[in-house]
């Protein structure tokens, strides 16, 4: 009873909010981790790269790469107890490996730059699925459905802005009210919703060929392009590399498990992108649409899915309903990497640091909303604004952090800060444990990772 008195006055006394419960933090750094990373990336890229050799490299880079990378943010972060950049400034103080959490604020605002247009679209799909009336399981008509939206400057533009303008008030009302209350309410709503479909989907006549793709390699199709794609989409799904996971590690508890949380957030975030898979390509091949369909893939072949059911429109708007809640549990981390920063660094209010994110995310967010439609023309290196932002944070920031992250635990901050905090402080018995994931980051994750982003770049063959 004392030691529980005591937890809850260093949460009161602590600079920083602290997470009110260990389940808390568990849904709250898993809601940053699975987001529309999970129902909607993962699919599209799963699609374009060939199916189920492109998931196993998938699994391999988050459980050897992605999963020590986490584990170390989240020692870092409850370490430091400030924002990214700050934390790096205590753990390096006169040092430039700062740096660290400025590539992870520049990732969090890039990214936020197009992913919240695809928040925008499921938003969008909330609507569509009132006003449609009765859903179609044919191809084309989906696809047109879709492309209209995306073409649709005015709807671009007003579904990304209230996305940013509903998540900037659920981080302006702080960690515990605002990221943490929402976070435990809709994740788990999410998962069941999830079994429904799935069920639907492996039911459908030709499913068979869906479980096929997604489950028997096809190892002809694998290039190093391919493999730089999946450790780009581990750090993205994690939510690694990108300052989140290392801005939540500063609101951990200090009887946190960290290793015990990073292995169980990983874990059930595989669990839940094949889960995705199992609710998209069966029905995908099912309805004939095709799998490389890309970022439209969900947005088709969900709807045909719940065309298939009983009460599919009633099913429908739920589903993109807690898709929605899912995207904001990862734009509610990316937002707080940022926020968090400018309320530290500059004095601001809460509720001016978050409108000062908020604002400039909308501003450079436009050409990125506008890449179907008004800047379709408007190429960077040959991609549009919207495919720019994420390859260059997917395949680039993400992976440098990643490896500078690695490198820094391995090298500078070194074994016995890192068993420290996995061992709180030496409560925990797990060194063991601790060894082998510092060896990781040590040895294999940053050799990993720069011969995986020299391969992806053409550098190594």
């Amino acid at each position: 009873m004392m030691k529980k008195q005591d937890d809850v006055s260093k949460t009161k006394t602590s600079v920083n909010p602290i997470f009110t419960t260990k389940l808390g933090v568990l849904l709250v750094t898993l809601g940053s981790a699975v987001g529309l990373g999970n129902i909607w990336k993962f699919p599209a890229l799963t699609g374009m790269n060939g199916g189920a050799a492109f998931v196993l490299i998938y699994l391999l880079c988050a459980v050897v790469l992605g999963l020590p990378v986490m584990l170390a943010e989240h020692a870092m972060g409850r370490e430091g107890r400030k924002d990214v950049i700050g934390t790096m400034q205590k753990l390096a103080p006169k040092s430039l490996w700062w740096v660290i959490g400025a590539i992870g604020i520049l990732a969090a605002f890039l990214i936020m730059s197009f992913y919240s247009e695809v928040a925008g679209w499921v938003v969008a799909y909330i609507g569509k699925a009132v006003t449609l009336g009765r859903l179609s399981t044919d191809p084309a008509t989906n696809s047109q459905i879709f492309t209209d939206l995306v073409t649709d400057p005015a709807q671009s533009l007003i579904w990304q802005w209230v996305v940013l303008l509903a998540t900037g008030l659920i981080i302006a009302l702080g960690v515990v009210k605002g990221i943490e209350a929402t976070i435990k309410r809709s994740l788990p709503l999410l998962f069941v919703l999830l079994v429904i479909v799935i069920v639907r989907s492996v039911t459908l006549p030709g499913a068979a060929a869906g479980l096929e793709f997604l489950f028997k390699p096809d190892w002809s199709k694998v290039t190093f392009t391919t493999v730089l794609t999946a450790l780009g989409l581990a750090f993205f799904k994690l939510s690694v590399g990108m300052g989140c996971m290392m801005t939540y590690g500063a609101y951990f508890r200090k009887d946190q498990d960290i290793p015990v949380t990073a292995t169980r957030i990983v874990l059930l975030d595989l669990l839940i992108s094949m889960m995705a898979g199992l609710a998209i390509f069966p029905a995908v091949f099912a309805f004939g649409f095709e799998p490389t369909a890309g970022a439209s893939l969900l947005f088709i072949t969900i709807p045909a899915v719940f065309a298939s059911m009983p009460f599919g429109n009633f099913f429908m708007i739920i589903f993109f309903f807690l898709t929605a809640l899912a995207a904001m549990g990862a734009i509610l981390s990316l937002l707080e990497v940022i926020t968090s920063y400018l309320e530290n660094n500059f004095k601001l209010k809460r509720a001016t640091a978050t409108a000062v994110t908020i604002g400039g995310i909308a501003l450079f967010g436009v050409p990125a909303a506008l890449s179907n439609s008004s800047t379709a023309s408007w190429l960077v290196f040959g991609k549009t604004f919207f495919d720019f932002y994420d390859f260059v944070t997917s395949n680039i920031l993400l992976t440098v952090g990643g490896l500078l992250i690695s490198i820094f635990v391995g090298w500078v901050w070194k074994y016995p800060k890192l068993n420290a905090q996995l061992s709180n402080q030496g409560e925990l018995q797990n060194e063991k444990v601790n060894k082998f994931f510092f060896f990781m980051l040590k040895f294999v994750t940053p050799v990993l990772i720069f011969l995986i982003l020299l391969s992806g770049f053409g550098l190594v063959k």
